[in-house]
């Protein structure tokens, strides 16, 4: 999990030998699914505790961040790029396609930094700063959700790029610009996205 920050190259020349030993590109070690369940856990406590919450509005927040926001949103995601990257990216003359499950893999992968940035090391800096309506707030919130961003496209693009049998994966950071402009117009408008995220879970989730 470490080298996802560090080195998520190592991560995925993990998944080609695997590959070569197993047959599959998709991980059969629960290991990982573990850890990253107790550290949704983890991080739900934090916001649990940021937020205030009673007991069983943190087991309704638990329940959402698990089902919603990580599989759900997983699902959908993985999904998407199965069906457009075997369609639309696969060298026709391969047999090979992308597997579902290591594309739920892949998502599993980007997913963590985000969450370990947004869920647990912003929390720190929620009530002393980000919380309040200055511009050093917006612009530490939504400087974490940028590099979250960023960290989510380049662990995707690292996913897919490592399979030989696709061609044009750089066009998965190709919205990076965009990304870039949004976050320029978050700041100079004044829009807290941590801020925002913090109400709706507050008032719309629990």
């Amino acid at each position: 999990m470490l080298y996802l920050f560090t080195a998520p190259q190592k991560v995925y020349r993990n998944f080609q030998y695997r590959k070569k030993t197993k047959f599959q590109f998709a991980r059969d070690d629960p290991a990982f699914l573990v850890l990253f369940a107790a550290w949704l856990c983890i991080t739900s406590i934090g916001f649990a505790i940021v937020l205030k919450l009673g007991f069983l509005q943190f087991i309704h927040f638990l329940l959402y961040t698990i089902f919603v926001d990580c599989i759900g949103t997983g699902i959908v995601v993985a999904t998407i790029f199965w069906f457009v990257l075997n369609k639309y990216f696969r060298d026709a003359d391969e047999d090979q396609d992308v597997e579902w499950g290591y594309a739920f893999d892949v998502h599993l992968n980007a997913f963590f930094p985000p969450l370990i940035l947004l869920h647990f090391f912003q929390l720190f800096f929620y009530n002393g700063l980000i919380s309040h309506d200055y511009f050093i707030s917006r612009l530490l919130g939504n400087t974490f959700w940028l590099v979250a961003v960023l960290y989510y496209m380049y662990i995707t693009f690292l996913g897919y790029s490592s399979l030989q049998f696709l061609k044009r994966t750089h066009l998965i950071i190709s919205p990076l610009p965009l990304v870039i402009i949004f976050y320029i117009v978050t700041l100079v408008s004044g829009f807290n996205i941590t801020h925002a995220l913090m109400n709706f879970y507050k008032h719309r989730v629990v």
